[in-house]
């Protein structure tokens, strides 16, 4: 029997694998957009609740990850409005929320790249949700426009200018931010040393 109609008979194990399989995805996508570790868990949670009790909903199986996806952005949408979460930035525990990079050869490499993704995480959570909204769509989810104007409920050329407006913003946060020079300073004293 197919995952879906597994789903559609309210096989738990059912729900699990999907859970299993969609789970990192889309805590990935609730955390960049709620800057909040437990609210992202939540939002994932109440999607994987959503997803279960209107599965029905789901005409073409084929298009699950995505639904998922579109049901993620309405609870982080509804996370929004429940709290004000303007000035909450996480605590990143830098080594849990990186993956060990085999071309790494160096501690000193590994420390700045760690330094360059908390810098890239913290300016994408400064940018007004719009923007952090289609970013992290567009960069991490690796959505195309097309799905990304459909999971919005927005034009494409909405979010073509959202993603160069976002875009912008980001370089100019990244630009200015002292960690982007601290980041700098060690390249380029790491590349005079080899």
């Amino acid at each position: 029997m197919h995952l879906i109609d597994r789903l559609k008979e309210k096989d738990e194990r059912a729900l699990v694998e999907v859970m299993n399989k969609y789970g990192d995805y889309l805590f990935r996508t609730a955390f960049l957009l709620v800057k909040d570790h437990q609210r992202a868990e939540e939002a994932v949670q109440d999607t994987f609740i959503t997803a279960f009790e209107k599965i029905d909903q789901l005409h073409d199986p084929e298009k699950l990850k995505s639904w998922l996806t579109t049901i993620t952005l309405n609870c982080c949408r509804s996370q929004l409005r429940k709290w004000s979460i303007k000035h909450i930035f996480p605590s990143f525990d830098l080594l849990e929320w990186t993956k060990e990079d085999d071309t790494v050869q160096s501690p000193e490499e590994t420390i700045l790249q760690l330094a360059w993704n908390k810098n890239i995480s913290e300016a994408i959570q400064q940018l007004d949700y719009k923007y952090r909204e289609v970013i992290t769509l567009y960069y991490f989810n690796e959505l195309k426009i097309t799905e990304i104007a459909t999971h919005i409920q927005a034009k494409e050329n909405t979010v073509k200018s959202r993603l160069k407006r976002g875009r912008s913003l980001l370089k100019d946060l990244l630009v200015k931010g002292d960690g982007f020079d601290a980041v700098q300073e060690g390249t380029s004293k790491k590349t005079t040393r080899s």
